[in-house]
């Protein structure tokens, strides 16, 4: 099963202020949309909240520390744990899963995944939480897709 995270950025790795992304591109959210399709979903709490309600056709995975904070919706699964939420999509046999946020979850799984697709939008914002910085010795960049808002950098572990 691969582990892959996506994310967008700004240039300064911006990707979030206050509990929310700091802007807005239907660009970027359509490539987000077409990745993510048909795979589970792993994210923090703050980051479903971000979103409101679940993403359609997506196995949604919540990891928090209070699993009993509950939503309304039948199309979410909560874990306490990222590694348990590992461990059930393997048992699920999933060709791969995304890791979407946030930011915490994003430093400590960052050197424990497979691949990045990172999308480095054409500005900097402001914001509060950052992405965390992608080392030369663990990743290598094996394509780049340009879009008129922002390119794609697909990474892959270095050998």
């Amino acid at each position: 099963m691969k582990k892959i995270i996506i994310a967008a950025i700004a240039q300064n790795y911006v990707i979030g202020s206050q509990g929310t992304i700091p802007w807005h591109s239907k660009e970027e959210f359509k490539h987000f949309r077409l990745t993510t399709t048909g795979y589970p979903v792993i994210m923090g709490r703050n980051t479903f909240e971000s979103f409101g309600k679940p993403l359609k056709n997506r196995l949604n995975i919540i990891i928090t520390r209070r699993p009993e904070n509950k939503y309304k919706f039948d199309e979410l699964m909560y874990f306490t744990d990222i590694k348990s939420a590992y461990n059930y999509c393997e048992s699920a046999n999933y060709e791969k899963i995304f890791i979407i946020g946030g930011g915490e979850i994003y430093k400590s799984e960052i050197n424990n995944c497979d691949e990045l697709i990172i999308s480095v939008m054409k500005f900097e914002a402001e914001g509060d939480t950052r992405f965390p910085e992608i080392s030369k010795d663990v990743w290598e960049i094996a394509a780049i897709k340009e879009t008129a808002e922002f390119e794609v950098y697909y990474y892959s572990r270095k050998n």
